[in-house]
């Protein structure tokens, strides 16, 4: 059979008959995909001993062996696509962004009740999700980075940054104060993991979008201010950017940036899914060149599609400074690829060396 006639094999691995029952009522309606499933992780490595799958869909709570376990296991031996599929509790929440930073590198959100109708609602989301990680690759790298140092939303319908925000005239009036402006997607919170614990309380104020769900962002920061020397945090609308912190948008809202005077303050604002994301890259890169021109630093790493290549090519045509992610550390060559074929991206760089330019932009 030709490479590309090759299906994705998947291993749903869940205590759930029912959730198993209906990821295999998902896939069966796509042809690129085949499914095996396991009740828990044991019976999961005697599935693995015989045939090795593409992506893993993985139970964060099952009997025997929790997720958390087998996802170590399973980046020690032999580093594969994870996908967590996460009730949306605290704990929940807490121990999926664990498994992101040791490796997971998306998020399927299933509600503590009535988790088989959401999860049919949202089948297009889980095929895009699954098919996003079946694209991973160095994922041992990221995970040595790591410790040396959301998910894809899909609709039919495409919209650009224009129905959020208009285009700017890229006439901005140079200042002392910088900002940087970092968009990511899947991998993303390992990679940011790495880049946000090497800068110090001197760098210049940070925004990011990283596609997540709603439900994971304000953890998501909360766990990286814990484990950096910047303060990181949850925007907060009308929020001042300030030096020596990151701010990341909400899920489920999009985030642009406003100036006044010389200070920069964020907005966080609804409006539809741009590039099928909210919050969008695109959304938060335009703000950026339109209200701080070449005053800021855009960063474009790890992630699946092209969100964030058009607005980052607006942030270059201010002639600002940009940074792309290389492909041989993105853990998904897609949105950086992207980008770098627009000419948005002035500096390609591997993951251990953008904290670097992050911190010498002053």
């Amino acid at each position: 059979m030709a490479e590309k006639d090759r299906k994705i094999n998947v291993l749903v691995v869940d205590d759930s008959a029912v959730i198993r029952q209906v990821m295999a009522g998902i896939m069966a309606n796509d042809k690129s995909l085949e499914m095996d499933s396991a009740a828990d992780p044991l019976f999961a490595m005697k599935h693995m001993q015989k045939r090795w799958p593409d992506v893993i869909v993985l139970d964060v709570e099952m009997p025997r062996m929790d997720g958390i376990t087998f996802l170590r296991k399973i980046m020690s031996e032999r580093p594969t696509p994870v996908v967590m599929c996460s009730t949306l509790t605290d704990a929940g929440t807490k121990t999926t962004l664990e498994a992101l930073s040791l490796g997971a590198v998306d998020i399927i959100c299933k509600p503590k009740a009535g988790a088989k109708a959401a999860l049919l609602e949202e089948n297009k989301m889980i095929l895009d999700t699954i098919k996003s990680a079946a694209k991973a690759k160095n994922l041992k790298h990221l995970s040595r980075s790591i410790t040396q140092a959301g998910s894809p939303t899909a609709r039919k319908t495409k919209l650009s940054a224009d129905a959020v925000i208009s285009k700017g005239t890229g006439q901005v009036i140079h200042t002392t104060d910088k900002i940087i402006a970092i968009g990511t997607s899947t991998g993303g919170t390992q990679a940011l993991e790495v880049v946000l614990k090497e800068l110090d309380k001197k760098c210049p104020g940070i925004v990011i979008v990283q596609h997540m769900p709603a439900q994971f962002t304000k953890a998501f920061a909360e766990r990286l201010n814990g484990m950096c020397e910047i303060n990181v945090c949850e925007a907060v609308n009308g929020q001042e950017i300030t030096q020596g912190q990151a701010i990341v948008s909400p899920g489920g809202k999009h985030m642009t940036v406003k100036r006044r005077g010389s200070h920069y303050f964020v907005e966080v604002i609804d409006g539809p899914l741009v590039n099928r994301h909210k919050p969008s890259v695109d959304v938060l890169f335009r703000s950026v060149a339109k209200s701080a021109g070449k005053n800021a630093l855009g960063v474009i790493m790890t992630g699946m599609g092209d969100d964030g290549a058009k607005g980052l090519k607006e942030i270059r045509d201010t002639g600002a400074h940009t940074v792309g992610q290389d492909e041989a550390t993105s853990v998904v060559y897609g949105m950086p690829n992207e980008a770098f074929k627009a000419g948005a991206v002035e500096k390609q760089l591997p993951l251990h060396r953008i904290a670097g330019a992050l911190s010498g932009f002053r």
